[in-house]
């Protein structure tokens, strides 16, 4: 049987996604999956625009129809983030006509997300339920909600992990440090947590990211050390911990994001594991049990509790933790994770 993937680009046929989008298309490219493009051929917000937009869509979606095989697999990444002509339509077509099976790569659960949840989402995601054969969630907290809500479990893979893929310098030396490393937008007013980081006297935080509230200079603690690509960021961190937090406190993950990490698989942990980093992650995190399985950070409740964690790891405490990453950081660099996932997914509906 052969195998597709729909691939969403822009005017230059450059990646729409983000970096997680991008690497899942590479490990299916990897595992045969060819690849059909739906291109946003502008990004103007004029009403012209949108038509031309819109045309281009309807033209791309035709050409999918025509070129995806009958009984074919293909490959899709949710959420569909945009309106598109003829996109339910012609997918529809291909599973009634056509007898394809589809797997979706499960990237966000807008209802679980909440704070941008709206009908346009309901709908994307209720046409995911219904056409989806196998669907590759995050961990497994958001594989019980989908079970919990009424999707049956051969209809489900556990990514566990997102991959981080990259050139890794297996030389890069990570040292022995306590500081601890936000990296990601910094943006106090979407990550208000990150406006207290200053409170947390006698912890060193280093900040990497775009929209850096210059306020925060004030702060003896906290070292801003510049926006770069997610290609390069991986070379500039080299100590301490990586910290998986968000939302709205330092008392704990409040907030609607905040909350969204009791079931999703936040990047920015693939991110610092595939740097060679241990990480901090809250306790209630879906991600949280990963971090005790492979014995690569430590889980806390709150940010508060960091001078006495910080306090009690020694050189060699960090030097085992080390060691844990980098058997992970292997397997993110390569898209791993990624890779077996979709396998599985091919197994269960019988593909090899």
């Amino acid at each position: 049987m052969d195998k597709f993937q729909i691939v969403e680009v822009g005017e230059n046929f450059n990646h729409a996604g983000t970096k997680a989008t991008a690497d899942i298309t590479l490990c299916a490219e990897k595992l045969g999956f060819k690849k059909v493009y739906v291109r946003m051929n502008t990004v103007k917000d004029s009403k012209i625009a949108k038509v031309q937009r819109q045309i281009g869509y309807y033209k791309d979606w035709k050409k999918c129809l025509n070129e995806i095989d009958d009984n074919a697999i293909v490959l899709m990444q949710h959420p569909f983030h945009h309106k598109q002509l003829t996109r339910e339509k012609t997918l529809k077509k291909l599973k009634e006509e056509k007898h394809v099976k589809y797997i979706s790569i499960v990237h966000d659960v807008e209802e679980l997300r909440a704070f941008r949840y709206n009908e346009y989402y309901k709908k994307e995601f209720e046409t995911m339920i219904e056409l989806a054969d196998i669907m590759v969630v995050h961990n497994n907290k958001m594989y019980n909600w989908f079970v919990e809500n009424g999707i049956e479990e051969h209809k489900l893979v556990n990514l566990e992990i997102f991959d981080y893929i990259q050139n890794a310098d297996k030389n890069k030396q990570i040292n022995f440090s306590k500081a601890i490393t936000v990296a990601g937008n910094l943006d106090t007013t979407k990550c208000q947590y990150i406006s207290q980081l200053g409170k947390i006297e006698g912890v060193k935080i280093n900040l990497y990211g775009s929209n850096f509230d210059e306020n925060m200079k004030k702060y003896s603690n906290i070292a801003y050390k510049g926006s770069f690509p997610v290609d390069k960021i991986p070379q500039k961190l080299d100590e301490g911990f990586g910290l998986v937090w968000d939302g709205e406190s330092i008392d704990g993950c409040l907030g609607l994001s905040g909350q969204y990490l009791k079931y999703n698989n936040p990047h920015k942990l693939s991110l610092y594991l595939s740097s060679g980093l241990p990480v901090i992650i809250w306790n209630e995190a879906a991600e949280a049990g990963l971090v005790k399985r492979y014995n690569v950070g430590i889980c806390i409740k709150n940010l508060y509790e960091l001078n006495d964690v910080m306090r009690g790891i020694t050189e060699n405490d960090y030097k085992n933790m080390l060691n844990n990453v980098k058997s992970l950081r292997d397997k993110l660099v390569e898209g791993y994770f990624s890779e077996k996932a979709i396998k599985a997914a091919c197994r269960k509906l019988e593909v090899k």
